[in-house]
């Protein structure tokens, strides 16, 4: 290990404490869904229907991974994959009702968690401090919170759901 910035270790190992709750919230759901598949949910989540390219590059996997990941994904009915009508040849993955309630109550589950961290530890942050992880989670690619939540309420394609529905290719209960 080489000698780092204090602020770059202390981060990692917050990563690490954000990681270890996100798999344990996720678990608690009884969702058959890995980190990796919970990410790809997040990013649709936050960013809307994505091309599966789009969504291959921002999760930094191989487009053949993604497919296979997303493969898993439909059959748990948590995605669905479409066409837009002006542009035939990408595929577009968005979220399903079941797949965004999913990250909704995985997301609730988390806060509620690091609420009752933050209390039993006592912390409180000033503005300042405030500012610099606002500042962190801008630089990293990642939404504020507040209009992360606003994107997941408008995250879901019900039109699309509804003719998935009436295809049969969408399960009513994706956590069952």
């Amino acid at each position: 290990m080489t000698t780092t910035d204090p602020l770059v270790e202390t981060l990692l190992a917050v990563s690490r404490s954000m990681v270890a709750i996100a798999a344990r919230n996720l678990a608690m759901q009884g969702a058959d869904v890995t980190l990796p598949q919970y990410r790809a949910l997040v990013a649709l989540a936050g960013r809307g229907p994505q091309r599966s390219a789009v969504l291959a590059r921002e999760l930094g996997v191989a487009p053949s991974t993604l497919t296979r990941m997303c493969d898993r994904l439909v059959r748990k009915s948590l995605i669905h994959r479409f066409h837009r009508n002006n542009d035939r040849r990408s595929i577009w993955l968005g979220l399903t009702p079941p797949g965004r309630d999913l990250v909704g109550v995985v997301m609730r589950a988390r806060r509620a968690e690091l609420d009752a961290i933050v209390r039993a530890a006592g912390l409180t942050a000033s503005p300042r401090e405030l500012a610099m992880l606002s500042a962190f989670v801008h630089a990293s690619g990642e939404l504020p919170d507040d209009e992360w939540w606003r994107r997941w309420s408008m995250s879901a394609d019900p039109l699309a759901d509804a003719q998935a529905m009436r295809e049969g290719r969408l399960a009513s209960n994706a956590l069952a």
